[in-house]
C-alpha cells in the first residue's frame, strides 16, 4: 500500500527525497530509492564537529566494575532511535542481545536535547557519581565536551572486536582520536518538514516557514548548530567554513525576531513531534528520521526536505559515563550493535545513516529495496546539500551559545 507525494523540482534532492514518499505495510518497507553508498566524505566530515570547554578539574573516581555479578546494562537514547515492534512492545535487537549475553538492557529514551541532557546529568558527573546509565548517547560536539570534562571512561576496544566495522573514515575523529571513548552510534540531516494536508504546496526553504499564514504554527530544533546552522546557510554562510560573529549574529536576529513576534510557536528537543501530532505546529526545522516514523504512526502527514540553501549533518555516539558500574556490560552491547546484521536492522528502522561497514550488504536480506536508500546509505549528491557546522574553540562556544539562548529567551 503506497501513495505517491509531490515531489520537490530540484533533481539534487528528488533522491533524497524520494524515500519518504511512500508508505507500506512496515517501516523497512517506507524507504527505496536511488543512490549508492558514499558515506566517507559524510563521515569524515561529521568527525570534525567538536565544541570546547576547559578540562574538568576533578579526578577521575575509583569505579568498580560490577558487570560480572550484575547482568544488567542501562542506556540512554532519543527517541524513536532503536528498532521497536509495536506489537510486542519491545526492541527485537534488545532482545536478540539479551538473549545472546544473559544480560539485561534497560533502555530509556531520556534524551530530549543535548544542552538538556546535560544540564540534567552535569552536577553528577562532575562529582564523580553514577547517573544511573552506562551508556548514553550524544551528538559530536557534546560527545566532545564530556570527554575533554572527564565525564566518560576509556573504553577497552578489546571487547569491542565488531568496532573494526566501524566505516573507516569515522575511526579516527578529532573529538576522540583513536575511538578511545565513543563509537558513533547513527547520522543524519536537519531540515524542514510540513504537514502535506495543510500546505499542499509545500516548502522549499528555511524562509519559506516566515510565511504569515503560518505564525505560531512552526516550531524550530533547541539544537543550536542544527537551528543556527540553518538558519546561516539560509543566508549563503558556509557553516563548515570560515565565518565569525557577524554571520552567527545575523542568522540569530532572524531567530530572535520569529520568536519575539510569534511566528515560531516553541523551540524543542525530540518533543517537537508532540506538536506536530497534536496539529499545534505545522511545519518546522526538523530530524529527518523523526519524520519517515512519525508518518507510519499518523498516516504519511508530513513531507521532509533539505531547503534549498541545504541542510545541516551531524553523528551520535554512544559513550560509557565515568561513574558507570557495568562498563564491560555497556561494551558488549556495542560490539553486539556492531555486527553489520544488527546495524542494518535498527537502520531499516530508524532511516538514519548506518555507520557499520557490511551493513549496506546485510540489509539485501532485511529489504532490498532499501539497499540504495539515500538516507541509509547516502550518495555524494545528497551529500554535496549536507553541511557540517564547523568545531567551535572554548570561547566561541560560549559567546555563541549564550547568544543562541539570548535569542530563544532560555
Amino acid at each position: 500500500m503506497s501513495n505517491s507525494r509531490k515531489m520537490p523540482q530540484d533533481p539534487t534532492l528528488r533522491a533524497l527525497v524520494q524515500a519518504m514518499n511512500s508508505r507500506s505495510f512496515s517501516r523497512r518497507g517506507v524507504l527505496g530509492a536511488a543512490g549508492a553508498l558514499g558515506l566517507t566524505g559524510l563521515l569524515a566530515a561529521c568527525g570534525t564537529g567538536g565544541g570546547s570547554q576547559s578540562a574538568a578539574t576533578s579526578a577521575a573516581p575509583a569505579v568498580t566494575d560490577l558487570s560480572e555479578s550484575q547482568k544488567t546494562v542501562n542506556w540512554a537514547n532519543w527517541t524513536l532511535y532503536l528498532d521497536y515492534d509495536d506489537k510486542t512492545k519491545k526492541y527485537p535487537t534488545l532482545e536478540e542481545f539479551t538473549k545472546s549475553s544473559g544480560i539485561k538492557a534497560n533502555y530509556s529514551e531520556d534524551i530530549d536535547g543535548n544542552d538538556s541532557y546535560y544540564g540534567k546529568v552535569q552536577a553528577q558527573l562532575k562529582a564523580g557519581q553514577d547517573i544511573g546509565q552506562d551508556i548514553f548517547t550524544l551528538t559530536d560536539w557534546m560527545a566532545g565536551r564530556m570527554i575533554r570534562q572527564g565525564y566518560t571512561q576509556a573504553l577497552d576496544l578489546a571487547n569491542i572486536p565488531n568496532s573494526k566495522n566501524l566505516l573507516p573514515a569515522l575511526q579516527n575523529v578529532d573529538f576522540d582520536p583513536g575511538r578511545e571513548h565513543s563509537l558513533t552510534w547513527q547520522s543524519g540531516y536537519a531540515g524542514i518538514a510540513w504537514n502535506k494536508s495543510k500546505l499542499p504546496k509545500g516548502l522549499k526553504s528555511v524562509a519559506d516557514l516566515w510565511q504569515p499564514e503560518l505564525k505560531g504554527r512552526i516550531t524550530v530544533l533547541d539544537e543550536m548548530r542544527d537551528t543556527m546552522g540553518l538558519l546561516m546557510l539560509q543566508n549563503g554562510v558556509d557553516i563548515a567554513g570560515a565565518w565569525g560573529e557577524t554571520e552567527f549574529s545575523a542568522a540569530a536576529d532572524v531567530l530572535r525576531t520569529n520568536i519575539d513576534n510569534g511566528q515560531i510557536r516553541q523551540v524543542k528537543g525530540n518533543s517537537y513531534k508532540e506538536d506536530f501530532i497534536s496539529g499545534d505546529a505545522i511545519a518546522g526545522i526538523v530530524w529527518s528520521g523523526d519524520i519517515v516514523q512519525m508518518n507510519f504512526e499518523n498516516d504519511d502527514q508530513w513531507e521532509f526536505i533539505l531547503p534549498e540553501a541545504g541542510g545541516t549533518l551531524w553523528s551520535d555516539n554512544m559513550m560509557v559515563p565515568v561513574a558507570a558500574t557495568h562498563k564491560a556490560n555497556a561494551e558488549k552491547l556495542m560490539d553486539f550493535y556492531y555486527q553489520p546484521q544488527i546495524a542494518a536492522q535498527v537502520a531499516a528502522y530508524v532511516n538514519y545513516i548506518c555507520p557499520v561497514v557490511g551493513a549496506k550488504e546485510e540489509m539485501e536480506k532485511i529489504d532490498p529495496s532499501l539497499v540504495d536508500n539515500p538516507l541509509i546509505f547516502p550518495t555524494d549528491q545528497d551529500l554535496a546539500r549536507a553541511k557540517v557546522f564547523r568545531a567551535l574553540d572554548a570561547d566561541e562556544e560560549t559567546t555563541y551559545s549564550a547568544e543562541f539562548q539570548s535569542a530563544i529567551g532560555a
